[in-house]
């Protein structure tokens, strides 16, 4: 039967009838030029549509200038030798020119190196011809040469894309009409990876295909073949003479080769919130008549295809635009799904829950993206455009994920990651499996299963190679409501990286500061909003305080925002917090505290239910790490409210919004990843408690007298990893073997420094302290250090245990060796069966222990060649075939087990999770406090430490006080004395003319106080003052367009919070109050708030003002002390010299015209500017007939008010205020 086959694929078919030519000899040069730039041609002959060439018409005729055959075309002489005894076997060889080499063998190709071969199981199918790159016309190529690589889109189904043997055979384009169903068998990603391609180059890199799933066995195809030989068609190639249907195929071609004029990365532009198409650019059409061929899918809109994109409505059918439309979801028809292919079903379940997200599908090796996110893809990152079966495709090696997840992620998407639960040699063991159950319905073939893995965003990151920076990143749920009258918010967040859940409950004033220092404080990357249920004034605080990359979210009410209720009985029932005995749900300590706060439950609701969608919760909400979280802590620390961190630029300065020249740049020289985030903390709540603070000023007194500790600890810890996130990422089970050396590694580092500083404690100090608390790290890090060899974590990347530690490893891998022998046997007895030596194993890519034997050595008919060279030749038989089906599952099988292995491991670490936590706080304070001590000594001199007082009026003093952020970059800072409360006066009410360095004195003494109640030193001679409860700033001239709030507006919000929140222990400064007005109500504004706050409040600070006027008004107050910043006046060149030095007095103006002049202005316009100012100038005539009136007897209108109030409050029960009063005594005196 063999030979009867052997005789008819021998049989070579009559060749076609050569149509008339328009040129002969641009036929024939046509011929030879296929046979170096064609793949092999299927079984009759027909030429390859996508390996065509194109030709372009400047091309030199040396390259065609090969003489022309004199042989006659029917008989050509080398065909009979070439097809005797001919069978197709798989081989890693490109194909080239028939040889007598080649004869030789009979017909079997030589190898190429390193390719790869198809499984034992696979019967050869297929095989591949050189292409005429690197060629030289007329001679054979080269046969060790490599081969090019290119991983180009497939034109056939998922099973047909890919021989790993690296030979394919494409059918002809007008026979490949049916619907193609994607088993996936072979995940084969092709299209270019790394981007500018023209789409059309997929149909010249047809010729390679690469496999992508290095682990999946060919299959048998079960497509039909011809009858005809390949050998035959081979060696055809060299004098084919196109048919009819060969001409009809060229045309086909043509239209597909044409390549666009331009890109098309800007042809499709997909917004998930608009289904309005855009116009393509028009490219030129070919003139040739029209393909019967089915368009391809990177050709076409996705819209054209599926008709419910068109239209686009959500999984509950609201179209966009509805109220309730919600952009997360995608509604598909019943009848869609009809249509779909297997692997489109898989797909589409997925998508369609999560629209608005990129979906990274893992296809063998490659994630790739479908359908309107290749278009993504394709448009913002030029991803080579090219098909999948029916949908568009583009696709990025696994191993850039994260780079190219990074890239999604920095343009605000969202990212969705699905994973293969299984390789092709698991799927194929699993259907062995259940092929004893019922048949899969409808009998078709299952596919490898795939599951979501999760959904990162930019506010979800949990990779530390996908951060940005060392610095927490928040999810904040926030939930708003009314109580008595007032806003009250339920406010949940998570730092995913590391774990931590934080908690808040408030009521807020109307102007919602709490709420908007909040913001300022943790900077939200992404916001879970209930939809429609958060008032106008807060969504304008979040625009105006949130990055532009921030993510919204907005959720519905109930069904996604849940409610208190909802939110207990889902936490009680879901196993998140278990107690290790009978099974019961215990609350960790923070959260059962606020079981009954239903705005924070309902809050952490929505948060909890996010996360799940994203297949987060249950590793971050099983840690249990919860903590409470207050944005403003009245009594224990100096509060900084949103408005002063801006004012100040404390952790973003106002030029840029970056880093450079804040007070957290210059303080923060800690060396851990999680001592920088608890760092920041610090220096959001800097103490208020002198007794706190004095411990810290004395442990950065103790670190720097004796530099040992501090360097031997910054030694150590300079290369810790980031241990905080890392133990959340074991405590989840997802952390790489790499990563896990490095915690254990860490902890023993710990473990090994703190033995070092316990030398240094014995006191009672806040460094002695934190080394006595620091857990016990060497009984838990016993057992690891021979648990699993380390070495082969970080090389391998795998957890290997060593021997006893897991008897089911060590099982797999006994049985692993023992195939492994048994192949070692089979080989000696095969060397002692033919009498050789040299009979060896051969590995040839996946295709492992290859039988190699000699060529001279004749072997049994039933061996099957697999490649072979001119020495050797390379084999498998049934008995050899066996032993490596038996090895390659129980490897798989074992990887399986390492993966579990790695599961316990993290499950036994996760035990003591606990200790690990407590163990990096310690570090993390002490980190800190030596950054603060190394913040200290990089002043430079002079600097002080600030003595604390204890006394019931406030004092602020400094002397020759520098500010901090700038001296790095100034050498000839001017320093300057402040000296507020105690002796002298609360307020001091500053003039000066402008640029002259008044604001510069402002902000340096809020900062010289903020260091100060942090613990570090202050770079000035000598410091006095009593703890701060509270700084608050009004600062610059700014209006809040997004909240339609004119400058004025903004000014006036700013001063009614000082004057409702500070109290005598605050610090107040106020910078040129009422310049948003009139000067008439300018000046009304600004006395009326400097007379309140000195007369009424008690706070200290600066008011700031051009109003010299309000300087005549309170001359004689005694808590308002005038004072000027120096300058020299030319005022025959109108120029002025800023000396920047705070002396007693009142300036004598603001020197407007001046400053004009030194900026550039005409002349003649400030001389009519000076004019109109002298005659018109509201101010400054105000400040003329107060002088006036001072000549006689003048009561300052603040004095009468308080008169007039304390008269009206005699009547009353609650009596006159005592302060007040005091104050209206001596401002009495003074008169």
């Amino acid at each position: 039967m063999a030979k009867n086959n052997e005789a008819a694929v021998a049989t070579p078919a009559p060749p076609p009838t050569l149509k008339k030519q328009t040129s002969s000899a641009g036929s024939k040069n046509g011929s030879i030029l296929n046979f170096f730039t064609k793949a092999a041609s299927n079984g009759n002959g027909t030429p390859n549509p996508s390996t065509a060439t194109l030709k372009t018409k400047g091309e030199p005729k040396g390259v065609n200038a090969m003489p022309k055959p004199n042989l006659p075309l029917k008989k050509p002489a080398f065909r009979k030798a070439a097809v005797k005894s001919m069978t197709p076997v798989p081989s890693s060889d490109p194909n080239g020119p028939s040889s007598s080499q080649e004869n030789e063998n009979l017909g079997i190709p030589e190898e190429v190196e390193d390719d790869g071969l198809p499984s034992p199981a696979t019967p050869a199918k297929k095989l591949q011809a050189v292409t005429g790159t690197g060629v030289a016309f007329g001679s054979s190529p080269s046969r060790r040469a490599k081969k090019p690589i290119c991983y180009a889109e497939s034109d056939d189904d998922d099973e047909e894309a890919f021989d790993p043997a690296g030979v394919s055979t494409k059918r002809k384009l007008v026979q490949r009409k049916r619907v193609v169903e994607d088993d996936d068998e072979e995940d084969t990603f092709i299209g270019g990876l790394d981007g500018a391609a023209d789409d059309d180059d997929d149909e010249e890199m047809d010729d390679f295909v690469v496999d992508d799933d290095s682990d999946a066995p060919m299959k048998p195809s079960k497509k039909r073949k011809r009858p005809t030989s390949t050998a035959t068609s081979r060696k055809r190639s060299n004098i084919s003479t196109p048919s009819s249907h060969d001409e009809e195929d060229e045309h086909d071609e043509d239209v597909d080769l044409e390549l666009p004029d331009t890109s098309t990365a800007q042809q499709w532009k997909y917004d998930p919130n608009s289904t309005e198409t855009i116009g393509r650019k028009s490219v030129k059409k070919s003139k040739a008549p029209a393909s019967s061929r089915k368009e391809k899918a990177s050709k076409s809109d996705p819209e054209t295809r599926y008709e419910w994109l068109a239209n686009i409505q959500d999984i509950d059918r609201n179209p966009i635009g509805h109220p309730d439309y919600d952009p997360r979801t995608v509604y598909i028809p019943p009848m869609a799904w009809n249509k779909f292919t297997a692997f489109e079903k898989q797909y589409w379940e997925i998508k369609q829950k999560f629209w608005d997200t990129v979906v990274f599908f893992k296809k063998g090796k490659f994630y790739e993206l479908y359908e309107n996110d290749a278009t993504i893809g394709h448009q913002l990152f030029d991803l080579k455009l090219t098909d999948r079966v029916n949908m568009r495709m583009v696709g990025v090696p696994e191993m850039s994920l994260d780079h190219w997840a990074n890239q999604f992620v920095a343009k605000g998407f969202k990212i969705a990651r699905v994973d293969q639960c299984e390789s092709a040699l698991g799927k194929e063991m699993r259907e062995r499996e259940d092929s004893q159950g019922p048949p899969l319905k409808g009998g078709k073939k299952d596919i490898i299963r795939r599951e979501l893995a999760c959904v990162l965003t930019g506010g979800t990151l949990v990779e530390g190679s996908m951060l940005q920076d060392d610095m927490a990143t928040f999810c904040v749920a926030i939930k708003e409501s009314i109580v008595d009258d007032l806003p009250a918010f339920g406010i949940s967040f998570v730092d995913t990286a590391t774990g931590q859940f934080f908690l808040s409950e408030f009521v807020d004033d109307v102007d919602l500061t709490k709420f908007e220092t909040f913001v300022a404080q943790t900077r939200p990357q992404e916001l879970l909003i209930e939809k429609s249920c958060i008032s106008a004034k807060a969504l304008r605080i979040l625009k105006n305080n949130t990055n532009p990359t921030t993510i919204w979210n907005f959720l519905k009410p109930g069904k996604e925002f849940w409610e208190a209720d909802v939110t207990r009985r889902e936490l009680d029932c879901s196993g998140y917090f278990v107690a290790d005995v009978e099974d019961e749900e215990v609350w960790p300590e923070k959260l059962e505290q606020a079981r009954d706060k239903h705005l924070l439950m309902s809050a952490f609701g929505a948060l909890v239910q996010y996360l799940r969608s994203l297949k987060l919760e249950r590793t971050l909400l099983t840690q249990g790490n919860f903590n409470w979280y207050d944005p403003i802590q009245k009594g224990t620390t100096l509060v900084l409210d949103g408005q002063t961190l801006i004012n100040l630029e404390i952790f973003a300065n106002t030029y840029d919004g970056g880093q450079d020249g804040t007070l957290f740049t210059l303080l923060n020289r800690c060396v851990t990843p999680f001592g920088k985030r608890m760092f920041r903390q610090w220096v959001c709540h800097p103490l208020a408690d002198a007794k706190r603070i004095n411990e810290r000023l004395d442990a950065v007194d103790m670190l720097n007298a004796d530099r040992s500790l501090s360097d031997q600890f910054t030694a150590s810890m300079t290369k810790m990893p980031d241990l905080e996130r890392l133990i959340s990422r074991i405590h989840a089970g997802i952390c790489r073997p790499e990563d896990f050396v490095r915690v254990l590694e860490g902890f023993e580092q710990i473990e090994y420094t703190m033995t070092l500083l316990e030398a240094f404690g014995g006191g009672d100090g806040i460094v002695d302290r934190l080394i006595t608390a620091m857990p016990d790290l060497k009984a838990p890090l016993k057992w690891w250090k021979n648990a699993f060899d380390r070495q082969k974590a970080r090389d391998y990347k795998l957890l290997v245990p060593e021997r006893g530690v897991e008897e089911e490893f060590d099982a797999s891998q006994s049985r692993i060796t023992e195939i492994k022998q048994e192949l070692d046997s089979l080989m000696k007895r095969k060397q002692k069966e033919f009498g050789s030596k040299n009979i060896t194993f051969r590995d040839i890519g996946k295709e492992v222990y290859q039988l190699e034997v000699p060529a001279n050595i004749k072997v049994p008919k039933d061996w099957k060649m697999m490649s072979s060279t001119k020495a050797v030749k390379r084999y498998y038989f049934s008995e050899l075939q066996e032993l490596v089906r038996d090895l390659q599952e129980a490897q798989e099988t074992h990887g399986q087990i390492v993966k579990q292995v790695a599961g316990r491991f993290f499950a036994r670490f996760d035990e003591e999770y606990s200790v690990w936590n407590a163990a990096v706080k310690v570090i993390a304070q002490l980190d800190c406090l030596i950054s603060l001590a190394a913040a200290s000594a990089a002043l430079g001199e002079p600097s002080c430490r600030p003595t604390f007082l204890d006394q019931e009026r406030s004092v602020v003093e400094f002397e020759e006080l520098r500010h901090p952020c700038i001296l790095p970059n100034v050498t000839d800072f001017i320093p300057n004395d402040v000296k507020l409360g105690g002796e002298a006066s609360n307020i001091t009410l500053l003039t000066g003319a402008n640029a002259a360095g008044k604001s510069t004195i402002l902000r340096m003494t809020c900062v010289a106080v903020i260091m100060a109640q942090i613990g570090c030193y202050v770079p000035c001679i000598s410091a006095r003052l009593t703890p701060c409860d509270r700084i608050m700033s009004r600062l610059g001239a700014n209006d809040n367009i997004f909240a339609a709030q004119s400058t004025f507006f903004v000014e006036l919000s700013e001063t009614k919070k000082i004057l409702s929140e500070a109290t005598p222990r605050s610090l107040v400064i106020l910078d040129e109050l009422g310049r948003g007005t009139s000067s008439y109500d300018g000046v009304a504004v600004a006395q009326a708030v400097l007379h309140h706050v000195a007369s009424h409040i008690g706070c200290t600070g600066f008011f700031a003002t051009h109003y010299h006027s309000i300087a005549t008004e309170f001359a004689g107050h005694p808590e308002i002390a005038p004072k000027r910043m120096q300058i020299q006046v030319d005022e025959g060149e109108r120029r002025v010299t800023f000396l920047y030095k705070l002396e007693e007095g009142v300036a004598e103006g603001s020197f407007g015209m001046h400053c004009a002049s030194m900026c550039g202005i005409p002349s003649k316009v400030i001389d009519v500017a000076e004019t109109a100012a002298k005659e018109w100038e509201h101010t400054s005539r105000l400040k003329e007939s107060l002088e006036k009136a001072r000549n006689g007897c003048y009561i300052p209108l603040g004095v009468q008010s308080d008169v007039a109030w304390m008269l009206r409050d005699l009547e009353e029960e609650d009596g006159v205020e005592k302060r007040g009063l005091e104050v209206l005594m001596k401002a009495i005196e003074s008169l």
